[in-house]
């Protein structure tokens, strides 16, 4: 079982978005069959097999053994991951590009350097896991609270000269020479995206609703 699984493909997309499938993926993390899942989401067992073919068919959960009970032969599925995410190659003629936008500082085009982060990553982790191979990977997550804008851009501009610096002094090229050239001795290239935005605002706490006391009312 991955992690997690990135789907590209249109109709297995379609088909994790059932409710009633999403449902019976997280319930599929652990080996079950169909009479162990109609009891857990409340449905017939003949509607939950129905379905598990559909998911099974995309891939989306995977067979792990057989049993007889009986004159029936129990099959015991997983999920094929513990978590799924749908990569934007699942909308290929809509996805957003990159190469749309210019300006370092536009919201959408961070979006869609994330977009295509998530769809390369997939592409290379199906392909790592294929080759039983490790994949070389690093990432940075943290939070930082600015005090003002001038701090946040002060920073964002120490932080571009800082990286410019490291790449300057560890990529393997020539200048004026395209990267594709620059592979031929048995380098690899990788991808660097950094990444600053705002966190997302939790919703305030509310306090519970305050009832007048006796005396109060009284006094009404």
């Amino acid at each position: 079982m991955l992690d997690i699984e990135v789907i590209e493909d249109p109709a297995a997309a379609e088909a994790s978005l059932d409710p009633i499938r999403t449902r019976i993926l997280m319930e599929l993390a652990e080996p079950g069959s169909a009479t162990q899942l109609a009891a857990k989401v409340g449905l017939p067992r003949q509607k939950v097999n129905y379905h598990l073919k559909a998911l099974e068919r995309h891939g989306l959960v995977e067979l792990v053994a057989e049993r007889r009970k009986g004159n029936v032969t129990e099959r015991i599925l997983q999920a094929s991951a513990a978590s799924y995410l749908i990569s934007p190659a699942a909308l290929a003629s809509v996805a957003p590009d990159p190469h749309r936008f210019s300006d370092r500082f536009s919201a959408f085009w961070l979006l869609a350097l994330a977009s295509r982060m998530v769809q390369e990553m997939g592409q290379l982790i199906t392909g790592a896991v294929a080759a039983k191979q490790h994949l070389a990977t690093f990432a940075i997550d943290g939070e930082i609270t600015f005090r003002t804008a001038a701090d946040r851009a002060a920073f964002a501009e120490e932080l571009g000269v800082a990286v410019t610096r490291l790449v300057d002094k560890y990529h393997d090229g020539v200048a004026g020479v395209p990267a594709e050239s620059t592979t031929a001795g048995g380098g690899r290239k990788h991808r660097l995206v950094v990444a600053l935005h705002p966190t997302l605002k939790t919703a305030p706490h509310k306090a519970p609703p305050t009832h007048p006391s006796a005396k109060e009312q009284d006094n009404d």
